[in-house]
């Protein structure tokens, strides 16, 4: 199967799983908050920063080296999952051990038990990782589809009849264990690999090296993407928090599927043009248009719907989360480009500077925490979204520079994309007021202005942005 074959095969089936998975893990957050008090979910919130640093420590950043390694062996998969099994029981025993201490900086004695707990699945996911790392290098998104969407629908039947039944926090505690725990069990049972339990201190070596710096990256992201949470846990409540986590959730959650479904196939189609700069310029114009069509209109008609669509889906007790999914769903807007610059720099093997550039933005990020904490739970949010506005023309420079591709010419390149969103916007901003006035019901409110939105944008498109339309038809990466 040629390159843009695999592309087409390999973006069908990413988006099925990610359409029927995350509808699924959707809809079940839309039960559970219903079902539950924000104050539950913040303190889920609150611990997060350690279950994803354990994650990604457990993962080292290897996984990554497999899937861009141009021939991985058996010792080279086998030499990884053992490292990867070990550094998380390594990891688990550390996080039990400092339970209390984290419990005491909160002062909420109950989040002992919830982290030791919860802490398990990443041991879990690391019986797993090279499993799906192997898939994701052969291209068999089709496979891996297949096996992540009975764990999520058990694990989401469980984590709601918990709920029902008056489990409070620790329904959501279930839910994260079971779904990782059914996902190992369901990979074991039906990909036919194995380890050989063989380890090479030579692969290792090779893998680690190029790893480690991804991982320190990870880490860096991590720790500043939920600093967030720590700092708002600290300064207000649990409920706070909550209101926080569900904002940032709802902001992330459409891009992430998209970039999700584009990134996973682009990464090792990336890989495999790393050493042809023009067809590497040329498959990164195209992904990044790809995403960008879907994503302007999608983000900027959420903004605009948000208040209604809130009360409608979580019910009126969220209603505090609004206007911080608003601020923060402009930042999202602009997350695509961040994350497809990032991924040059990595398939360009230059991991090092991936790390100082990690480096460099969090520190301009804690400035931002800093300066925002003066003005309150709003100037927080907001001084987030410009510091990440900022962050994404540091990525922009410094990976255009690896294939010759300045901010400018970016720029020049999806300028059109975000005028005509932008001009959608300010048109429906004052027609919004012009609807209501006739329509009185909060989902008639959100279900007309989000289709009318979204399908006068692609009508735009059409008429002014011809040249894409081919570009999207074609899907070709052309030769030197």
């Amino acid at each position: 199967m040629n390159l843009r074959k695999q592309a087409i095969s390999g973006v069908k089936w990413t988006f099925l799983q990610q359409l029927s998975v995350q509808s699924i893990n959707f809809f079940v957050q839309i039960l559970l908050a219903r079902l539950l008090v924000p104050e539950e979910f913040g303190l889920i919130a609150m611990i997060i920063i350690f279950i994803s640093i354990g994650q990604t420590l457990s993962d080292s950043g290897m996984t990554s080296s497999l899937i861009r390694c141009e021939a991985p062996t058996e010792l080279d998969y086998s030499t990884v999952f053992i490292t990867n099994v070990t550094i998380s029981i390594i990891i688990y025993g550390f996080v039990y051990s400092i339970a209390p201490v984290i419990a005491n900086f909160y002062n909420e004695k109950v989040l002992i038990d919830i982290i030791r707990l919860i802490s398990l699945s990443f041991i879990i996911r690391s019986l797993f990782a090279v499993h799906i790392a192997k898939l994701t290098k052969e291209m068999n998104f089709k496979l891996q589809m297949r096996l992540q969407l009975p764990s999520t629908i058990i694990s989401g039947l469980l984590a709601l009849y918990l709920a029902y039944m008056d489990f409070g926090v620790w329904s959501l505690v279930w839910l994260t264990l079971s779904q990782a725990t059914l996902s190992a069990i369901f990979n074991w049972l039906f990909i036919g690999w194995n380890p050989s339990l063989k380890f090479s201190k030579e692969s290792f070596t090779y893998h680690f090296n190029f790893g480690y710096k991804l991982t320190l990256s990870g880490l860096l992201n991590t720790i500043y993407d939920n600093s967030y949470r720590i700092v708002i846990g600290k300064t207000y409540s649990p409920s706070m928090v909550g209101f926080y986590n569900l904002a940032e959730t709802m902001r992330l959650f459409p891009v992430h599927q998209i970039n999700y479904v584009v990134g996973k196939v682009t990464y090792p189609l990336f890989s495999s043009i790393k050493n042809d700069d023009v067809k590497l310029k040329d498959a990164y114009v195209i992904s990044i248009k790809l995403v960008l069509i879907i994503v302007i209109p999608l983000m900027t008609s959420l903004i605009l719907v948000a208040e209604e669509g809130f009360k409608v889906v979580f019910g009126e007790h969220w209603a505090p989360a609004v206007p911080l999914f608003q601020i923060l769903a402009i930042a999202s807007i602009f997350r695509p480009i961040s994350t497809y610059n990032l991924n040059i720099v990595k398939i360009k093997g230059r991991s090092d500077l991936f790390l100082k550039l990690e480096i460099l933005k969090k520190l301009l990020g804690v400035f931002a925490i800093v300066i925002g904490l003066y003005f309150g739970m709003t100037g927080l949010v907001l001084a987030s979204v410009i510091h990440f506005l900022i962050t994404v023309l540091i990525d922009m420079h410094f990976s255009g520079k690896l294939i010759s591709y300045s901010i400018k010419e970016q720029i020049l390149d999806v300028r059109s994309l975000f005028f005509i969103g932008g001009g959608i916007f300010i048109i429906f901003f004052y027609l919004k007021a012009f609807i209501e006035e006739y329509i009185k019901y909060d989902i008639l409110i959100t279900l007309s202005l989000f289709l009318i939105f979204n399908f006068s944008y692609y009508v735009m498109i059409f008429f002014f942005e011809r040249d894409l339309w081919i570009i999207l038809k074609t899907v070709k990466i052309r030769s030197k």
